[in-house]
């Protein structure tokens, strides 16, 4: 550590900065950054290397919408209720993959066409099905036989689905969509919002 100076540090990051995508050269300037902080604050070293150093901007990437076409053949590519269930839930709500799974089933009211979500932090959130969401839903429940208290559940010995599981029904239905693009989950929530917008 002793041997190590400025003009050498500057070389490693200007090597580094050739070979890294932005986003990792970021990454690796914050953690020099934090462990040559730290160094300087214990003692170990007597000055901060990296004091004058400046964390690169890294720039946001758009989001890849999807298309009402795509949205569609998505719709299409739902074959068992319980693809069309989740697909619709997460469509009408605009719900996280981690509030649809722990999604229980008194915590719907269908009276009013709504549920009660638990997101980050334990907080409780109140959101509305729309009509195609309240009938597959209705389909789905119906269909099934167990008794758990979730109201998604695996189809053997049916028990609470985890998020990989959700998130590879998810990408199961978009392979048969046949859509280039890479489908995620929250890219349904941000259709969603940008149908407000509109």
């Amino acid at each position: 550590m002793a041997l190590l100076d400025t003009n050498q540090l500057k070389e490693y990051i200007a090597i580094s900065c050739k070979l890294l995508k932005p986003a990792s050269f970021a990454h690796l300037i914050r953690f020099m950054k934090s462990f040559f902080r730290w160094s300087h604050e214990e003692g170990i070293l007597s000055k901060n290397l990296t004091s004058k150093i400046k964390e690169p901007k890294v720039e946001k990437r758009i989001p890849k919408y999807l298309t009402e076409r795509e949205i569609e053949h998505l719709r299409e590519s739902c074959h068992p209720p319980i693809e069309k269930a989740i697909f619709e839930f997460m469509f009408s709500t605009g719900c996280r993959i981690g509030e649809i799974v722990s999604l229980e089933k008194n915590h719907i009211n269908w009276t009013n066409q709504s549920a009660i979500v638990r997101g980050k932090g334990e907080k409780e959130r109140e959101v509305y099905l729309n009509t195609l969401c309240d009938i597959w839903l209705k389909r789905y429940m119906e269909s099934r036989n167990d008794h758990n208290p979730k109201v998604f559940v695996t189809a053997r010995q049916p028990h609470k689905m985890s998020v990989a599981q959700m998130r590879y029904i998810i990408k199961r239905i978009s392979n048969r969509a046949e859509i280039k693009k890479e489908i995620h989950p929250h890219q349904l929530r941000t259709q969603l919002c940008n149908s407000f917008d509109e």
